[in-house]
Order: C-alpha cells, then structure tokens, then sequence
C-alpha cells in the first residue's frame, strides 16, 4: 500500500487563516502579526497581559534513544494536542524551529509526520518567520564587534589566544569547525585561530529560548563570556557594548510564532537548540504563554530521555519555575528490533524475541523520569509493519514496570487515532500524582552534578576529568557560577559516549572533553566524547534530492 509523502500531505492541508486561530485562542487582532496569511507572531504586550491568569496542565512528550528506524516524537507531539482537542480539552503544542543543517543533511525537517503534522510544513522547515537568521545575525555582530575591539587598540585587553566566542551558521559545514581567522595583512587584524558552531549550538540561542522579556535577554546577552584576559579574568559581552544592538536584531525573533495543525489545532513554533550539543527545548516564553492560552500544552525536548528531558527537568523546568504534569515517552517496535540487534533492512520482518532484548532501553528511560518525580505512560507510534505480537511484547514489559503502553495510530490517522492516550495523559494530569523535582539542587559543586547526570541517567561507572577541567570548575565555583545546572553535549544514540552502543549498555565511563561557560544562558555545557557543536553532511546528504519541480512547488523535504 502507497502512502502519500509528509510534504504531500501537507500540501493538502485545509488551513485556517492565521487570524482564526489567534481568535480561538482569544488574541486580539492588533496582538497577532500576521507573516503571510498562515503564520505569525504573538506580540510582547499581549504575552505580558496575560501573566496573571492561571497556569494549565504541562506534558511533556520524550522518547527512549533516537535509530535509523525513526521514533517520531514530534509527530506524537502534534498527534497528542490534536487527541486532546479530539476529545473536548483545550489544548495547542509548543515546538521547537527546525534548523537548516539537519533539513539538508539527513536528520530531515521538524513538523511532525503523515497526519500528525504543523503547517505551513515547508517554510517551518526552512526560513519560516527569520528567527534563526536574526539569531545568526546577532552572534555575527558579536563576532565581527570583538575582533574590530581588537583591531582598534584592544581597550578590554583581551588575550587573542584566550578569545572563546566562535563564529557560527546554520548549516552542517564541517570544513569550518576549526580555521584561522584575520589572513592577509595589517588591515585585516589579527591572526588567530577561530571555528564554527552551528547556529542550534549558540549560546545566543539558548538564551533566547530562556529569556524571559527582552529586558532578561538584553542582561542575559551582556552577561556572556566572550573571551580571557592574560590573568585569566573574564571579558563579558557588555565590554564590548554589543548586548544593545544584538537585542535590536532580535527583538522579533524574540515573539512566539503561531501557526497550526492539520486539524487546525493552535501551536506555538519557537526557538531550537539542539538537545545534544544544547539544552533541546522550545523556548519559555511561548511555553509560559501556551500555559496562560489552553487548559493543556503538550511540549517535546530533543532526542532521547536521557539528554532532551533531563534537560527539561533540569535547565528549562528549573529556570521558568515549570511543573511538568505528565511525561509520554515515545517507543517504537522498529526501534526495540534495532536496540534488540536487528539489522535496519530486516525490521519488516516479525521478531518477538528482537523486540523484548531491546525493551531495557525503554525501561531505563521509564526508571529515569520516575526520578523526576513525575508521572509517564508509554506511546507505542504504530508502523505499518508492527505485529500484535510485538506490540504485545512492549506493553506487556512497561506494565512489569508499572507503567501503561498504549499503541497510536496518529501517523495514519490525525488526533482520532491518539484519543486513549489523551485520555490516559488527562487522567494523569488530574490525578495530582506529579510531584516534580530536578534531580540535583543547586548546592552540588559543578564536578557532583556532573557526576550525577553521568550516574543516574546515564548508568555509567565513573566520569572522566582531568586536572584542568577539575581546576576549571572550581575557578568558576570561585566567581560565583557554582550554582549553574549543567548542560551535557553527549551523542544521542546512546545512554555511552559510544554511539554503536544500543540498548542499556553497562560498566562504561564517561570521559569529560571539554567544559564551556555559558554565563548568559546560565549553565555549564559538558562535552563528552567525541560530540560535534557542527556536524557534517552525510555522503548523500538530503539536499541532493531537494528541488522545485515544474509547478515551482518544493520536492524532497520530509
């Protein structure tokens, strides 16, 4: 049987103009800015008129670690808002922006799939309102504005060996993850070593996505560590004077973007760090607003349990003041087959036994959220190629665990065929059950909540750190950052830093690479392993298929 491709579904979409939505949601028309006829931004006045109304039911949706095999979380994401509306409640999505390098590279884009998706599809997955671009641009201005300080004399006395603002771009563009900088002569400045993140990866981004007001970004972009002097004292952004114009360029950037499903559900599209190499979660502010709007809002984090929903618990959850009231962590029996040891190619073809090896990779992130005091159930999101067998196999495991699986067909069939775990995620939320807390306090030195996360989500034996890094943490302890959560920049394919490692690997260690400041975000980036902050293109990257066909309309985004 042929099924239609996600673009061309969503090429179907029988859309609402973007006013309808907002007055759905009660926002004044002068409130809403329209981009085109399909989307728009939330204004700051509107956003800051609603902050004494009560909060409604926050979900969240996770998945166990991310395969070839596909797991679609945010395709239950849009999936689960649509159910809830299927079922009376009042409810709209928060999700995050997809970014240019993955949509050409071959992760693909980030508006759900099949009927579970948010439209407009094509322009959310490329330059949709310029979010990403204001963002890039900022960082570019701080970029150009330090080495332009250094050139005129160098008044902040910046060490150059010591500069650590790289550049960036969104795109995955290998070639410039390390390069000299300033060639060609006295008028171009001076000579030094430099390199690229991706734009997911700035620290600009973050705090765009934790900023409370443009007052907060403002503070929070002049409080970012740009570089070193010789006695090691740090040099902030606001020496440069840069914050100022920086939040110029992204005072739009910094309103949510509305747009809807295809079942013309509300959803808030904003922000998009990613959840390996950043803290994964759309941004506060159209989260704290959705709260304000509908009686439930269903958010995602990035990737899997143990790097985008730890990071929601633990960065975003504990900065907003958030309370999470329901977990849904995403399974599939492809995915189980492939943690069981099954080879991509042979997934179409029954294996009980498959399934069931590959289950503790659901289990230990069902044991990790528990840890977070909040209550999950498990969607199973179906495959055409599933078995009752195998679908069995999954629930009958979660119910050993105490916890419910219930298998959706929203791919295949919108809100409708999600409607029992909206009910299940509803009976949650009213239960009281949650009782949310992060898994370490603010008191731990740096090194412990490290050591924590390593431990308690990642089960591994030890961590790695070195003399310096040790050093490092504690001359941040010393000016003050002590109380900073951590943010760790691992692989996702694995609970290990070894991405072949599926399953729920044991008696590993986790080696610390690299520590990094993120004084303005307000947390400590820990890269372990051999994780990239820009990755490459595959050998046959997804732009290769990527065209306009005669009638102008885009083919091969998926």
């Amino acid at each position: 049987m042929a099924f239609k491709s996600d673009i061309e579904i969503a090429r179907e979409a029988n859309k609402k103009p973007i006013q309808q939505i907002g007055d759905a949601l009660n926002i004044p028309g002068e409130h809403l800015l329209p981009y085109g006829h399909d989307k728009a931004k939330i204004s700051q006045a509107f956003i800051d008129s609603v902050q004494e109304r009560p909060d409604g039911k926050l979900i969240l949706v996770t998945a166990i670690n991310p395969t070839p095999a596909g797991e679609g979380k945010t395709t239950t994401t849009v999936g689960l808002g649509d159910g809830l509306n299927h079922i009376g409640k009042k409810a709209m999505i928060c999700i995050r922006e997809a970014s240019l390098g993955p949509n050409f590279g071959m992760k693909g884009g980030a508006a759900g799939g099949g009927k579970a998706q948010v439209v407009p599809m094509e322009e959310m997955n490329l330059h949709f309102t310029g979010d990403f671009h204001a963002i890039t641009s900022a960082h570019s201005l701080l970029s150009a504005m330090i080495d332009n300080h250094i050139y005129w004399g160098n008044e902040a006395q910046i060490d150059q060996r010591r500069v650590t603002w790289r550049r960036v771009v969104d795109m995955n563009d290998r070639s410039l993850r390390q390069i000299t900088s300033s060639l060609g002569g006295v008028s171009n400045g001076f000579p030094r070593e430099d390199g690229f993140d991706i734009t997911v990866a700035s620290e600009v981004m973050a705090i765009l996505c934790l900023a409370k007001n443009l007052k907060d970004l403002e503070e929070r972009l002049g409080n970012m560590i740009v570089a070193y002097r010789r006695d090691k004292s740090p040099v902030f952004c606001r020496d440069i004077k840069a914050e100022g114009a920086m939040t110029v360029l992204l005072k739009d950037a910094m309103q949510p973007n509305l747009v809807q499903t295809l079942e013309n559900n509300p959803a808030f599209v904003h922000g998009g760090p990613f959840a390996n190499i950043a803290h994964g979660c759309n941004s506060v502010i159209a989260t704290t607003t959705a709260l304000k709007l509908a009686d439930y809002v269903v958010t995602e984090a990035g990737f899997g349990a143990d790097l985008g929903a730890e990071k929601f618990m633990d960065i975003k959850c504990r900065k907003a003041g958030l309370k999470p009231d329901a977990v849904v962590i995403v399974a599939t029996v492809r995915a189980m087959k492939m943690n069981g040891g099954v080879a991509k190619a042979d997934l179409g073809t029954e294996n009980v036994a498959a399934v069931k090896a590959g289950c503790p990779n659901l289990g230990r992130h069902i044991e990790n959220m528990k840890k977070f005091g909040v209550p999950a159930v498990v969607g199973i999101n179906h495959f055409v190629t599933d078995t009752d067998a195998e679908v069995q196999a999954v629930m009958d495991y979660c119910a050993e665990l105490g916890v419910e699986a219930i298998l959706n067909k929203h791919w295949e069939l919108g809100g409708e065929g999600i409607t029992e775990t909206a009910k299940k995620v509803v009976e949650l939320c009213e239960s009281g059950a949650a009782n949310y807390a992060p898994l370490y306090a603010d008191e731990l030195s740096l090194a412990e909540k490290i050591e924590t996360v390593c431990k308690e989500i990642y089960r591994a034996d030890s961590v790695v750190m070195d003399g310096k890094i040790l050093n490092q943490l504690k001359e941040w302890e010393g000016q003050g950052y002590g109380n900073l959560p951590v943010c760790m920049a691992k692989t996702q394919y694995s609970f290990s830093t070894d991405p072949t490692q599926r399953g729920a690997p044991t008696g590993f260690d986790i080696p610390v690479r690299e520590v990094r400041l993120s004084a303005g975000a307000g947390f400590i980036v820990v890269v372990c392993g051999e994780i990239m902050t820009m990755p490459g293109l595959p050998r046959v990257p997804a732009a290769e298929s990527i065209r306009l066909n005669d009638e102008g309309l885009i083919e091969g985004l998926f």
